[in-house]
């Protein structure tokens, strides 16, 4: 089974909870991500989720320039986002514990 459409369901709510951690950058939620095991994760699939997130003003960005180049935006989570993340946490606690009974693991 293709894990992509599965992953693209619930990569909005873990790209959330990452930058509800602090402000971070792009780079920085990808590496952490990776990190939790999202191994196949590029910026192609990422930053349009992080574009959806603050078009829906989950997340606020402000824009620096970079020491190491061009100019950086850093992302913060929203009260909205904050209101936003901790649904979908419940939402994805109840699926994931009802999937589970279902598929009996």
């Amino acid at each position: 089974m293709e894990d992509t459409q599965l992953m693209k369901g619930i990569l909005e709510g873990c790209v959330l909870a990452v930058i509800s951690k602090g402000e971070t950058y792009g780079y920085e939620i990808l590496q952490e991500l990776s990190e939790y095991g999202f191994q196949d994760l590029g910026e192609g699939t990422m930053y349009p989720v992080i574009t959806r997130l603050e078009k829906k003003g989950y997340i606020l960005c402000r824009k620096e320039k970079s020491p190491l180049g061009p100019i950086r935006k850093y992302y913060v989570i929203s009260e909205n986002g904050i209101v936003y993340l901790n649904a979908f946490k419940e939402s994805y606690k109840r699926i994931a514990e009802v999937a589970s009974a279902i598929l009996d693991l």
